[in-house]
């Protein structure tokens, strides 16, 4: 038999991944990339003698990486770092500063000042979380689905004392188990990676407290969140996997419901067997196929993530107050949040964090000198439009970091870069400049986010942050295994390849 063809459109997370486990299973796999190289928002920036992590710089459930590797017949070669504190959190005012451990006994003595019987009420706190995490992994989370029938019996396996989770929000639920603001706050700063605020995002998603304070905790990778991409690439290049940069697809063709080939920007045509879109699965519908359905109004009607303003700084000298990963949070919390998703202005005091890459990685950076990622979640284009006023928001932000740390990091620049949402939508097609593609609604996720399989197209597939399950790291590796499990039950080619489902 002819070896069958793989066409990847995009080079992100998701797409590497499912690039890996077709190539295994013994697709011949060519790879499109609109950007110059691999990565998607899992990218890196060098410039004055700086490096940078472009977009992640931590992430959970880390055994999602060693189910990837393991189903392709190789140990994890990454070279993982787990974080315990795992972040700080630096409140503006008298409210300090605190370190959030992952050991809980580390964590209490934290907190003890603030949040009397601490321990005793995290326990009950994460031992709810730790069931429903436990509960919705495996029915829910990593699960295709066919049909809304499918999805719905698969609900009803969740214990119905959970249901109300669905109703309210993730900071109604912290309010039933801690006084302390402070607290409610930091803990509730998991929404914050899923793109939304607390007070939009439903009860369920407390099972990431769970994830990050007993279950998994966080990891980063020795030598920068890019090793992950040079380490597949590598393995994908010894698989003969091909890539071609610089590629943007912006035509599908089609005969008798299939995908017959895909057309790029300077007028070539790509064909393949099968074809995976790694570009965001709700957009490449509306902006590539030109569904009704996910047209620019219809898609501007749902509910997307915060988009980044991210500023990528090299700084002369060693800045002894800011730690690896860490917050700054302003006052009147629940009003900047209420008001971030649609405001129209710049913030005039704005939440970021700081990432500080050469705090363990001290070739990132020239010796004596520090490299800082921040990113300040911002509206997205719909609301926020117009950037010209980008530099000044950069400067507010330095200026008040300076302040807090006390350190002078406007006389101290040696390299700056800032990246608005419009550069974010550019580079790397995310829908109107939003960081993690469509929020977690309960409309949005499972059966109501755009599927992994096209409906049109029985050979077209989609994977990534905006398909199921979801947004982060993790979720998009396991984006990858749903995928693949698709393109194996449909297709005779992958099932001649490798009928054994339990290989991916």
């Amino acid at each position: 038999m002819q070896q069958p063809k793989a066409l990847i459109v995009g080079s992100g997370l998701g797409g590497l991944s499912t690039a890996l486990r077709l190539a295994h299973l013994g697709y011949q796999v060519q790879v499109l990339e609109k950007h110059h190289q691999a990565g998607g928002r899992l990218n890196q920036l060098k410039k004055d003698g700086f490096t940078w992590d472009v977009g992640p710089s931590f992430f959970s459930m880390s055994y999602e990486f060693d189910e990837l590797f393991d189903s392709v017949g190789m140990k994890n070669p990454i070279d993982f770092h787990e974080l315990d504190p795992l972040y700080t959190v630096n409140f503006a005012g008298k409210r300090g500063q605190y370190r959030v451990y992952k050991s809980l006994d580390n964590l209490a003595r934290e907190f003890a000042s603030i949040e009397p019987d601490f321990l005793k009420k995290l326990d009950t706190y994460l031992a709810k979380a730790k069931d429903l995490f436990h509960t919705t992994e495996y029915p829910i989370v990593k699960n295709n689905f066919d049909n809304p029938f499918q999805f719905f019996l698969q609900f009803t396996k969740v214990p119905i004392k959970y249901v109300p989770m669905l109703y309210r929000s993730m900071w109604d639920e912290l309010n039933r188990h801690f006084k302390s603001e402070e607290v409610k706050i930091i803990f509730s700063l998991v929404a914050f990676f899923l793109g939304a605020t607390p007070f939009n995002t439903p009860a369920v998603y407390s099972l990431l407290n769970y994830t990050e304070l007993k279950h998994n905790g966080y990891w980063n990778v020795k030598g920068g969140m890019y090793q992950i991409v040079d380490v597949m690439m590598a393995e994908l290049k010894k698989r003969n996997v091909d890539f071609s940069f610089l590629t943007e697809v912006t035509e599908v063709r089609s005969k008798n419901g299939q995908v017959v080939g895909l057309r790029d920007q300077h007028g070539k045509i790509w064909k393949a067997d099968v074809y995976v879109v790694n570009s965001d699965a709700a957009a490449f519908r509306g902006q590539v196929l030109g569904r009704p359905q996910f047209s620019e109004s219809r898609l501007d009607q749902k509910k997307w993530t915060l988009a980044p303003f991210t500023i990528y700084l090299g700084v002369n000298g060693k800045i002894d107050n800011l730690h690896h990963h860490n917050y700054f949070l302003g006052e009147h919390f629940k009003e900047y949040a209420d008001d971030i998703f649609s405001r129209q202005t710049s913030p005039d005091r704005p939440y970021y964090y700081v990432n500080v890459l050469s705090k363990m990685n001290d070739t990132c950076a020239p010796q004596g000198c520090e490299n800082l990622f921040i990113l300040c979640p911002v509206p997205d284009l719909r609301y926020k439009s117009n950037w010209d006023d980008a530099n000044a928001l950069a400067d507010n932000i330095l200026e008040d970091l300076g302040k807090r740390v006390g350190f002078d990091i406007g006389g101290n620049i040696l390299s700056k870069t800032v990246w608005t949402p419009k550069d974010w939508e550019s580079k790397f097609n995310l829908y109107k400049g939003s960081g993690l593609g469509l929020a977690h609604d309960l409309n949005q996720i499972g059966w109501f986010r755009p599927k992994n399989q096209d409906e049109v197209f029985d050979n077209l597939y989609y994977v990534g942050a905006s398909t199921t399950p979801g947004t982060g790291l993790p979720m998009v590796v396991v984006s990858s295994k749903l995928v693949t499990e698709r393109i194996i039950k449909n297709h005779q080619h992958a099932r001649t390849l490798q009928p054994d489902l339990q290989a991916v």
